[in-house]
């Protein structure tokens, strides 16, 4: 009761300053009635069997679509649910023509490497460093000419001279080795999950999906990690949504998506980096006693573009270790961290500082090879490069073959600490990769991992604060059946927490939520569309968009702010006014004499009925008042917008940061798309 009252607050706190800003924010103000309906639910009595129905749509799955509540009912709301946790049982095969143009999501990480490469990085694998080297000695010797001012508009000119030459060369390239720009992977991603949670009958299994995904959390713009989100999600998280607890943690463990964002790919065993560096060293004698083999190296070296300066200091690094010595080796303790903290036992789950170096040191060895294959894959295909000997090495360095996958998880014994571990009072000697796996087994059995993960799941399909009682005996069916997550999220859908009428719309819907939802509801058709994409960034929740491994957060007080409320309304008005480009609503359904009837329409149909008089009330006066004029939010990172100019061989680069993507004009009757765009950024229509 404290936290819903504390919310209450909050969202007074926002109504009271954003009303001075944007007389459509009224609309917003009973936000606080529905909160102080659902805290009356109680008092209600028992759901009837249509808001039974109803609210299995919206926890199970993502809202309801024309027709569902009707099937619901000739199926039996038991069986319904039965189907849901057996997804196998249910025919999808319409999802499929829908999700036909994703290619990146049934590509294996090699070929995401070489089809999506990263521009810059490919163009200096073609180039070599030469012209890089010749532009900074240019800038080198401008700043020493007196005449700076001249020298700088001329070395401005010439660097736009460059860009547009480099931008034209890569878009020539793209087109003739048909590659793609590496910003549409994440595009893709996002697009395929918002149609899945609009199309899919699978309904729960999807909304598991986005569950894991957040629980196993991995942020898309470290790096290599956005080239591996497509296997991840397809081959862990959405394999597993509703399989075995354990498999998850196995599945994402391995995979390096995971690996890469929490840096375990790179720990390695304490000694490791003293055997590397004697055997460099005796590699780099061997090579200075052979002159043929020296002059080799420096011919190399030089068709790379590296003046005698740069072979030089390339000589020291070897001398001392490698240039890359600072990021090489030795125990990292990021995922083990993780590991417990947020996949497993929790943040008060008993485990100490020294538990998390010794599980770290249990996962030394997991790691990936060709960990940046993204870089040079599309390069080595357009030189027809048939041995990479820089691969060579790194495979005779993990005692792998050369020919495995690059972007593939490897296990290389000779990087993993070989001792013996101690996790939480329990000897782990089981020796090379069967240690982490005895590590999970261990920690997949505590009980504080149950009553964790019980919460977590609780708190997804219950409320924002599920009571002890219920995370107990939620808690105890995982445990009984070994983590097995139908048996956990059966004894959560047949409690009699979850169809009590204090818990019906008593959770404010995540951005993601919203947005497919919101297609549901008005049937819309859609692709998935990069607008979509973008106005669920600007509502906050990018998949994958989390820097943090936390993921995003399920409860109210998260998502209840100024910002994310405008947004929401934002997003609202731009799709029922038909402004999303490649995606589509008809709103003929809600026509009719007067705007007092569409309304009345519209909360049938989109609300079920179930609407405040405060709500009404305000509804009613909005219709008098203009819309806001909706927003798409394009501004790019540096690299995406580098993406975008090149690929589109635009020659004038979008530098700016907050570009405005054109909307449609609005289509439709303006009366009928207003208060349809109304009701969907209503409070009620916020919760579920």
């Amino acid at each position: 009761m404290r936290s819903k009252v504390s919310v209450i607050n909050k969202i007074l706190s926002i109504v009271a300053f954003a009303a001075m800003f944007s007389p459509v924010f009224h609309i917003f103000t009973i936000n606080v009635n529905a909160q102080q309906m659902t805290m009356s639910n109680k008092n209600m009595g028992k759901l009837t069997e249509d808001q039974k129905i109803l609210h299995v749509l919206n926890r199970l799955g993502f809202g309801i679509s024309p027709g569902d509540v009707e099937r619901v009912k000739a199926t039996g709301l038991q069986k319904y649910i039965e189907q849901q946790l057996n997804p196998d049982s249910i025919n999808d095969s319409a999802l499929a023509a829908k999700l036909k143009n994703f290619d990146v999501m049934d590509m294996e990480t090699s070929e995401v490497f070489a089809k999506y490469p990263n521009p810059g990085a490919l163009i200096r694998q073609l180039e070599g460093n030469g012209k890089r080297n010749n532009r900074q000695n240019a800038q080198n010797n401008q700043n020493n000419n007196d005449d700076s001012m001249m020298n700088d508009e001329k070395s401005q000119q010439e660097q736009r001279a460059n860009q547009r030459e480099r931008r034209q060369k890569l878009t020539a390239l793209y087109q003739k080795y048909d590659l793609k720009p590496a910003n549409q992977i994440s595009i893709q991603v996002n697009a395929s999950r918002i149609v899945r949670a609009v199309y899919s009958e699978k309904q729960l299994q999807e909304a598991m999906v986005d569950f894991w995904a957040n629980h196993f959390n991995v942020y898309d713009r470290k790096a290599a990690t956005r080239w591996y989100i497509p296997s991840y999600e397809r081959d862990v998280l959405r394999k597993n949504a509703l399989g075995n607890f354990k498999d998850l943690v196995v599945g994402t463990a391995k995979h390096p998506a995971m690996l890469f964002y929490l840096d375990n790919f790179q720990s390695t065993a304490e000694n490791t980096n003293v055997n590397q560096n004697q055997q460099q060293k005796q590699r780099l004698e061997r090579l200075m006693n052979n002159p043929r083999a020296k002059q080799r190296f420096i011919d190399n070296l030089k068709q790379r573009g590296m003046t005698d300066e740069q072979i030089n200091q390339r000589f020291e690094q070897l001398k001392n270790g490698g240039a890359n010595k600072k990021n090489r080796g030795g125990i990292n303790e990021n995922y083990a961290r993780e590991l417990m903290e947020l996949h497993t036992l929790g943040v008060n789950g008993g485990y100490t500082q020294n538990d998390i170096k010794e599980v770290a040191k249990a996962f030394t060895g997991w790691t990936i090879f060709d960990a940046r294959g993204y870089r040079k894959a599309a390069a080595n295909m357009i030189k027809d490069v048939d041995q990479d000997r820089q691969l060579e090495r790194q495979a005779k360095q993990f005692g792998i073959s050369p020919n495995t996958e690059s972007g593939s998880f490897i296990f290389a014994d000779r990087l993993h600490d070989q001792g013996t571990k101690t996790v939480l009072g329990q000897k782990i000697n089981e020796g090379g990769m069967k240690d982490g796996l005895k590590v999970i087994d261990i920690l997949v059995s505590q009980p504080a991992t149950a009553k964790f993960i019980a919460r977590k799941l609780a708190v997804k399909f219950v409320n924002d604060n599920p009571s002890e009682e219920l995370v107990n005996r939620v808690a105890n069916a995982f445990q009984k059946s070994n983590g097995d997550i139908k048996t956990t999220l059966r004894a959560i859908f047949t409690s009699p927490e979850f169809f009590a009428p204090e818990n019906y719309r008593a959770k404010i819907k995540t951005p993601f939520e919203l947005l497919a939802s919101s297609l549901r509801v008005l049937d819309a058709d859609t692709n998935g569309s990069n607008g979509l994409v973008l106005l669920l960034r600007s509502m906050g929740e990018p998949l994958y968009g989390y820097q943090a491994p936390t993921g995003y957060p399920d409860t109210a007080e998260d998502w209840v702010n100024t910002g994310a409320l405008l947004q929401r309304l934002n997003f609202a008005v731009a799709l029922a006014s038909n402004r999303i480009p490649q995606t589509k609503v008809d709103l003929k359904q809600f026509e009719a004499k007067n705007q007092s009837e569409i309304l009345d329409k519209a909360i049938d149909k989109i609300l079920n009925g179930e609407v405040s008089s405060g709500t009404k009330s305000t509804l009613l006066k909005q219709i008098e008042k203009p819309l806001i004029e909706p927003k798409l939010d394009d501004s790019l990172d540096d690299d995406d917008a580098d993406d975008s100019a090149m690929m589109n061989g635009q020659n004038n680069r979008r530098n700016g940061r907050n570009q405005q993507a054109k909307l449609r004009e609005p289509s439709g009757n303006p009366d009928v798309f207003k208060i349809v765009g109304l009701i969907i950024g209503s409070p009620e229509f916020q919760r579920q």
